[in-house]
């Protein structure tokens, strides 16, 4: 194997479920308010997994969306021999149950589940390795918890600011106009000042004829958006219905709660995690989470150290993304 490739496909170790019921009556009122009228009202169970050594150095792989799950290429990431590789689906997401539940789904909710998971499994402390969406809840993690992190590696950084939110929504269109014409063009002229409020009405409908297509279209516009030449493969790979469904409703559903981050955002608490060690990781073409955010975060962290991969957009599996990350854990081997 040449280095940069991933590593062969692997089989979990040991792998569960793990009830998080307890955690949801600690959480409070329930955010998502009269839009869960009709959607999955079951307890939320967290579906993890264990890849590589039992006695190895412990990485959480973070999954992207929120609600895109992970994936068996995921495991693919880190070297059997070193690593001890916990992977997981967040609320709603992947194989996690119930799909696409918004019933106490937020950013704290995520980060106690993260707790929950790492006591469960005897772990210490742990590397976080996080893209997109697991950037953000990787710092928000650590920023809670910052004596439970080693280091952090991150991809394609996303601080959900409402400017990037904009720029998912909207601005996406100055490079990608036919991509957004089918995205907007989904919705009725009407209602499109308005594109959140509008995917989040249709998303959140028990009507099938309604939440299904929704959920296509908005995942396959961020499929397309995704890489920095198409692929008809990963397109494909948004367009079905159980990750589409679980990864637009839950987007949507932080996006219309502007991440459920706290005031100031996640730059205004980077003083409770400057010490540690980081790795970051941007394509410098990526559409999705724009490279600004990247160099804003490494501007104010002095642990960490920004590579911008020149040939790359947003997806962790492009090759020069896929190379630099893996570079990134091989400098934590020690």
């Amino acid at each position: 194997m040449s280095r940069g490739d991933l590593f062969p496909e692997i089989e979990p170790f040991a792998a569960g479920y793990l009830p998080l019921e307890d955690a949801d009556s600690d959480q409070g009122p329930d955010p998502g308010g009269p839009l869960q009228a009709g959607l999955p009202d079951a307890p939320h169970v967290m579906y993890w997994e264990q890849v590589g050594r039992p006695d190895g150095r412990p990485v959480l792989f973070l999954h992207g969306g929120p609600g895109a799950g992970a994936g068996i290429v995921h495991r693919r990431f880190f070297d059997p021999n070193l690593w001890r590789a916990v992977i997981f689906d967040q609320r709603g997401a992947g194989r996690s149950r119930p799909q696409g539940a918004l019933r106490r789904n937020d950013t704290a909710s995520l980060v106690a589940d993260i707790e929950r998971l790492r006591r469960h499994l005897g772990i210490e402390s742990w590397l976080l390795f996080g893209g997109s969406w697991g950037s953000t809840l990787a710092l928000s993690y650590a920023q809670a918890h910052p004596e439970r992190v080693a280091a952090l590696i991150l991809r394609g950084i996303f601080l959900g600011r409402p400017e990037e939110l904009d720029w998912f929504l909207y601005g996406l269109r100055t490079v990608f106009p036919d991509a957004h014409d089918a995205f907007a063009g989904h919705i009725p002229e009407a209602e499109r000042g308005d594109l959140l409020a509008a995917y989040v009405r249709r998303l959140n409908d028990p009507d099938p004829a309604l939440h299904l297509p929704a959920s296509r279209v908005w995942s396959i516009y961020e499929g397309t958006c995704s890489t920095l030449l198409p692929t008809a493969a990963a397109v494909a790979n948004f367009a079905r219905d159980r990750a589409s469904l679980g990864l637009a409703r839950i987007e949507a559903h932080y996006f219309r709660h502007r991440l459920f981050l706290p005031e100031g955002g996640l730059l205004g608490r980077m003083d409770r995690i400057a010490h540690l060690p980081a790795e970051i990781v941007q394509g410098r073409y990526d559409m999705v989470c724009p490279t600004r955010s990247a160099f804003e975060l490494a501007g104010v962290w002095p642990g960490a150290r920004l590579t911008i991969v020149p040939d790359a957009g947003h997806s962790a599996l492009e090759p020069g993304t896929r190379r630099a990350l893996i570079a990134a854990l091989d400098r934590f081997r020690a």
